[in-house]
């Protein structure tokens, strides 16, 4: 009988003989999974999720506009929470704002995984027809509910992401798994707002001017700037891409009227 490291030797030595009549690549994967099958005791370690979306650290905000507003638009949330409850038991008095925020849920509910982030997102996204803030409400910067979203059919880039964010957190997805990212868009040179989603360890951004997912490696362009959740908000560490602006100088706060696509 061989020894675990003799069985270790023997697939290493494998590794060679299948370079030469093969891929390397296609040999140094089966190299590994020789010897996870002769060693379960050692398994392959899983790559680590990332704690937060694009790979980078965050530091809390204890105070600050941005703050502000996160946590107000949070209690929005949980009033209007009460409101589709009541909806759940009778659908005869429902708001048609909430009406049309529970079928999105209900058809999420109804898949799992990327099905369910890709088709509510879609929904949220041909639901809201895109209006700046100063268009629609005559102020440089508002956020809004998602029921009061649904209920004008009008918004901006956080308007999309906060309908998404409770969405999918009434949908089932942890809160754990649900950031609303606060980017600086290089490509026209404003703060633009979406919802990033952790799936399988990694992190899908989900943008109101697409409706493909991509995972937050293959986003360019972008310096992320905020990230809010349900713990509160953090600042992004500062990135090291060449072409970024500096991070806004008035302390945790997105420039205003910047969120209006």
């Amino acid at each position: 009988m061989f020894s675990r490291v003799a069985a270790r030797n023997i697939a290493g030595a494998c590794i060679f003989a299948l370079a030469i009549i093969g891929h390397p690549l296609t040999a140094v994967a089966q190299w590994r999974a020789d010897v996870a099958a002769l060693d379960p005791i050692a398994p392959l370690s899983p790559v680590p999720a990332m704690a937060e979306p694009f790979g980078l650290d965050a530091n809390p905000l204890t105070s600050g506009d941005l703050l502000t507003r996160w946590n107000s638009i949070e209690a929005d949330v949980r009033a209007e929470s009460d409101v589709l409850a009541q909806c759940r038991e009778s659908m005869e008095l429902c708001p048609a704002a909430a009406q049309k925020f529970i079928a999105v849920v209900d058809e999420g509910r109804a898949h799992d995984g990327r099905a369910r982030i890709g088709l509510i997102n879609r929904a949220i996204n041909l639901a809201i027809q895109p209006m700046s803030d100063l268009a629609q409400w005559g102020v440089p910067d508002r956020w809004s509910a998602p029921l009061a979203t649904l209920e004008t059919g009008r918004g901006d880039c956080e308007d999309y992401a906060i309908a998404k964010y409770a969405a999918l957190l009434a949908s089932g997805i942890s809160a754990d798994d649900l950031r609303l990212v606060i980017v600086r868009d290089l490509a026209v040179a404003e703060d633009h707002a979406v919802v990033t989603v952790r799936l399988e360890g990694n992190w899908i951004v989900l943008d109101n001017r697409w409706l493909t997912l991509v995972e937050d490696s293959a986003v360019r362009r972008i310096v992320p700037l905020f990230v809010l959740a349900h713990d509160g908000v953090k600042q992004f560490a500062p990135t090291r891409i060449a072409e970024a602006p500096a991070p806004p100088p008035h302390g945790g706060s997105a420039a205003p009227g910047a969120l209006d696509h």
